[in-house]
């Protein structure tokens, strides 16, 4: 991964903040992210989109839904920016993981959402 591919990708607010919440979770669906940021669900897709096909996010499908989780082959000094990010920024998620945080237990939002 090269760095100025990797800034570029981080610097949309929505792919930020999708990749953030993603890494603080470990795992979400598209519908979470729709939830949690109050984005439209084809603005969320194109931003996962543009992270997965960076390699940054890799998917995995469960029935009809899409999960977004980091690419484990992602280099290590991404991962620590961005969990550097993320510890150092707290409040910069608060309300989006607070609106998560409103759906509940993962499989009662699997349930609710998906």
């Amino acid at each position: 991964m090269q760095p100025t591919a990797f800034f570029k990708l981080l610097a949309d607010e929505t792919r930020l903040k999708s990749l953030l919440l993603i890494t603080r979770e470990g795992e979400l669906c598209v519908c979470e992210l729709t939830c949690a940021l109050g984005e439209s669900q084809p603005k969320i897709s194109r931003h996962l989109a543009q992270l997965r096909a960076g390699g940054l996010l890799e998917d995995r499908r469960q029935g009809q839904w899409v999960y977004y989780r980091l690419s484990p082959t992602l280099p290590e000094w991404c991962q620590s920016l961005l969990a550097d990010t993320l510890a150092a920024n707290p409040r910069f998620l608060t309300p989006a993981v607070a609106q998560l945080a409103k759906m509940g237990d993962r499989p009662a939002r699997a349930r609710a959402c998906c």
